[in-house]
């Protein structure tokens, strides 16, 4: 049985405001596709108040960013960084290319290509999304991508020194201040400056996220997000202080992102309550925190361990807070959520920030067809064949002749019937006097 302690604003409600973005994101991206840098310009202008010489940022003026940072932000950025890599490099290497023989002469194989241009949205707005850069783009280079543009907006009129740093010692080799749907709109259908890149990955708000899912299909798109999510599990041993501290971490995000917790104790539930009401009139991040809580914060009590972990895997959620005496049963009773974290010493924000697995993972209810984002993203699996041993070439014609014809598909079967014909000494009946058949080559 289930218990509501605190619910959410009706779904409806929420629906009807991602109608209005759509609006207009399509009108954005349709100005742009028609206009190119003008239009882009003028939207910059419009959402940022921002118009500089250049989006693009020169060598000289990235190092001259760099310079102004205190040495400990760098040495920061480059111990994330390193976690980063370390995590996407261990992914690089668990994917196999392989070559096998099926027949004497037959050889099939795989390969992981990297797309040729990808580009890296990392958000600003409000909170300089300098993580983002990480995840974005050093796992873009660990697969091998060639070339990567990072976009990023400008905060408050300001260049987001710390977020163009971690650009930058993360590979990117275009840095470009410029945000929301013209970026996206501009690495996705290119300008007269930006050349199209083939894939486009990192969070955003709404209209970013809208914009990547009405682009894709022209490009590729790391997953379709939304605001970010938590969901936080715990029994009756959990402290609800660090519940309440864990919802409230992600709370931040922005006034639309959930926090729900799932909990087998009404006490938990209800002390947790108490702590977030406690907690956010002094937090700095309130006028996000709050509306998110009040408007999409839940918290539910369940009877058992068992309802509970049904009802996380319902929620697919994109984080998932394990605060239980066993938190790594999670491993094995969930199938459906963005990235897990185990235990009290382990909490989203590490994920969020520095611990080195990606940040950028699947929300409303995506993690139920999809994982986050990751090297394998930026690489197309190709396969190649190749045969060399003429009676196998001419097993197989046969075996294509009768399968292709079974499907009614005459062009395909003759195909197969030429290689048989050729490497088999078989009749070609339908290849008739001026088809330009020359016989056999066996």
């Amino acid at each position: 049985m289930r218990t509501t302690l605190k619910n959410a604003v009706p779904k409806e409600q929420v629906t009807a405001d991602l109608a209005a973005v759509r609006e207009t994101v399509s009108g954005v991206i349709a100005d742009i596709r028609e206009r190119g840098d003008v239009a882009v310009r003028e939207y910059s202008e419009k959402f940022d108040k921002w118009s500089p010489e250049s989006f693009r940022l020169s060598a000289d003026r990235i190092e001259e960013i760099i310079a102004s940072l205190p040495q400990q932000v760098i040495d920061d950025i480059h111990a994330v960084q390193r976690n980063v890599r370390t995590f996407a490099e261990a992914q690089l290497a668990s994917m196999g290319e392989f070559e096998i023989e099926t027949l004497p002469g037959v050889r099939l194989g795989q390969k992981h290509v990297p797309v040729q241009a990808a580009g890296a949205y990392i958000p600003g707005g409000r909170y300089p999304l300098t993580a983002s850069a990480h995840m974005t783009i050093i796992t873009a280079k660990v697969a091998g991508v060639p070339h990567v543009v990072a976009c990023t907006p400008p905060i408050r009129g300001e260049i987001p020194a710390a977020t163009v740093a971690a650009a930058h010692f993360a590979g990117a080799d275009e840095i470009w201040l410029l945000g929301g749907v013209q970026a996206v709109a501009a690495m996705a259908v290119g300008t007269e400056t930006m050349t199209a890149v083939n894939l486009i990955a990192g969070p955003g708000n709404a209209y970013v996220a809208e914009a990547k899912r009405q682009l894709f299909g022209q490009i590729g798109i790391d997953l379709f997000a939304g605001p970010t999510e938590i969901l936080v599990l715990a029994d009756d041993q959990a402290d609800p202080f660090t519940c309440a501290v864990d919802l409230l971490s992600q709370a931040e995000h922005g006034p639309d992102s959930p926090a729900v917790l799932i909990t087998t104790s009404e006490e938990v539930g209800r002390r947790t309550i108490e702590h977030i009401e406690a907690i956010l009139p002094d937090m700095p991040t309130n006028d996000f925190a709050g509306p998110s809580w009040r408007d999409h914060g839940q918290v539910i009590v369940v009877d058992t361990m068992d309802e509970l972990w049904s009802l996380a895997d319902e929620c697919a959620s994109e984080h998932v807070q394990v605060l239980t005496a066993e938190p790594r049963e999670a491993l094995e009773r969930m199938t459906q959520y963005g990235a897990l974290f185990l235990g009290e010493g382990t909490c989203v924000s590490y994920g969020d920030k520095v611990i080195g697995t990606n940040h950028v993972l699947p929300t409303r209810g995506a993690a139920r067809y999809t994982g986050g984002l990751w090297v394998g993203k930026y690489l197309k699996t190709v396969t190649y064949q190749e045969v060399t041993n003429p009676d196998s070439s001419a097993e197989l014609g046969r075996l294509c002749g009768r399968a292709a014809r079974v499907e009614l598909f005459e062009g395909h079967a003759r195909s197969g019937d030429l290689r048989a014909a050729k490497y088999g000494g078989d009749a070609l009946p339908w290849a008739t006097e001026g088809s330009g058949y020359e016989g056999t080559s066996a």
